[in-house]
C-alpha cells in the first residue's frame, strides 16, 4: 500500500516507452508515484483498459505523440487513494473507473482531476471497469450526440464484437433501436446476440451484406457505426437508407467512396473523435453510462486479462487477434 511505503519516497510499477516501435518497446520498470495536485485524485489502480488507439500512439503513427519517455494508457479503475484540497465528489476509499485526462494507467498508481472519474458500481470488478472509458465513451458520442439516433431506427454496427461494438450494441438496444451486428467468429456472433444484437451477420460471408439488405427489406439502415471505415466505407454508403447517417469511429487506411451514393439519398458521413468532446459532453456522458451501469442495462464484457508484465501481448493481441470479444485489460497483482 501507498501509505505504508510513505508518499514522499514511493515507488511503483509502470509500463514505459523510451522509443516509438513495435510492442516490444513496452518495459515495465520502477518509477515514483505520480503527485496529485489540489484538483486531482490519485488512484491505486487494480486494471487497465487496453484500446487500439494505444498500439497507435505506441507505434509513433498517431498524429499527436507525447513526449518520450511515457506511460500508456487512459482507461483504469481503481481506488482512491488520496484527494487534493479542493477535491469534492471523492473521498479516499472510493470504486472508480477513470478516463480522459489521465496520466498513463499502464500502472500502479495514476493521478486525473476529479471530473475525469466517476463512481464504480460494486456490481462492476475492476476488470469491467477498466473497460468502460474509451469504448462506452465512445459509442455512447458516436450514436447520441453525433448520430442523434432515435429509438424506432434501425442501426448497423460493423465490428460489433469489440469493445466499441458490444458498448453501441448495449446501448442503443436500451434505447429501442433494430440492431445489426457484423463479426468475424461464431464466438464473436454469439457475443453480439447475447448483448442485444436482433440480427447477426459473418462479415468474412460472401454475399453477407446482401443478406442484410434483404433482412431491412430491401430499405438500407438508418444508421451505421462504422470501426474500420478503410474496408467498409464504400459499401456503406449503399447500405444507407435514406436520410441514413454514418459515423466513422476507426479506419486504418484510404478509402474511395462514390458522392453519388449518399447524394441521391440525401445521406451524410459524420466523422467523431472523443478527444473533441467538450467538457459539457463529457458531463452528459458520464451521468448518462453510470446509470446504465448502476441498473444493469450496461455490462461490460471481458475477453482477457494480462500480468502489467503482458502488456506487450495485448498489445498485439488487440490489433491481430483472431477475433474480437469484448475488452482486453492489464490487471495489477
Amino acid at each position: 500500500m501507498l501509505k505504508e511505503r510513505g508518499m514522499a519516497s514511493a515507488i511503483m510499477r509502470a509500463v514505459r516507452v523510451h522509443k516509438f516501435g513495435g510492442p516490444e518497446v513496452l518495459k515495465v520498470e520502477q518509477v515514483p508515484v505520480p503527485k496529485h495536485g489540489d484538483k486531482q485524485v490519485l488512484i491505486r489502480i487494480h486494471a487497465a483498459g487496453v484500446n487500439p488507439v494505444e498500439t497507435y500512439i505506441r507505434s509513433g503513427t498517431y498524429p499527436v505523440l507525447p513526449q518520450l519517455p511515457y506511460t500508456p494508457g487512459n482507461d483504469a479503475a481503481g481506488v482512491i487513494e488520496a484527494v487534493g484540497a479542493e477535491v469534492t465528489k471523492f473521498k479516499i476509499g472510493d470504486r472508480v473507473f477513470t478516463t480522459r485526462k489521465v496520466q498513463g494507467s499502464y500502472a500502479e498508481y495514476c493521478v486525473c482531476p476529479e471530473d475525469a472519474c466517476w463512481i464504480l458500481p460494486h456490481r462492476l470488478s475492476f476488470a469491467q471497469g477498466a473497460g468502460i472509458g474509451v469504448p462506452y465513451f465512445t459509442a455512447y458520442r458516436a450514436l447520441f450526440q453525433r448520430a442523434h439516433v432515435r429509438p424506432s431506427q434501425s442501426l448497423l454496427v460493423h465490428g460489433a464484437s469489440g469493445a466499441v461494438g458490444l458498448a453501441a450494441v448495449q446501448l442503443a438496444k436500451a434505447h429501442g433501436m433494430t440492431i445489426y451486428g457484423t463479426a468475424g467468429t461464431e464466438a464473436g456472433l454469439k457475443l453480439v446476440k447475447e448483448n442485444g444484437a436482433h440480427f447477426v451477420y459473418n462479415h468474412k460471408n460472401a454475399g453477407y451484406t446482401d443478406e442484410m439488405m434483404k433482412a431491412t427489406g430491401g430499405q438500407g439502415f438508418d444508421v451505421i457505426l462504422e470501426m474500420l471505415a478503410n474496408v467498409n466505407l464504400g459499401k456503406d454508403c449503399e447500405l444507407l437508407k435514406t436520410y441514413g447517417t454514418i459515423v466513422v469511429i476507426g479506419s486504418r487506411g484510404n478509402v474511395e467512396i462514390s458522392p453519388r451514393a449518399l447524394m441521391g439519398k440525401d445521406a451524410q458521413i459524420l466523422a467523431m473523435s472523443l478527444k473533441l468532446a467538450a467538457d459539457h459532453d463529457w458531463d452528459d456522458m458520464g451521468a448518462a453510462l453510470t446509470a446504465g451501469f448502476e441498473n444493469g442495462t450496461l455490462i461490460p464484457v471481458v475477453d482477457k486479462e494480462y500480468p502489467l508484465e503482458k502488456a506487450p501481448d495485448a498489445h498485439k493481441d488487440i490489433i491481430e487477434g483472431a477475433g474480437a470479444k469484448g475488452n482486453l485489460v492489464i490487471t495489477m497483482k
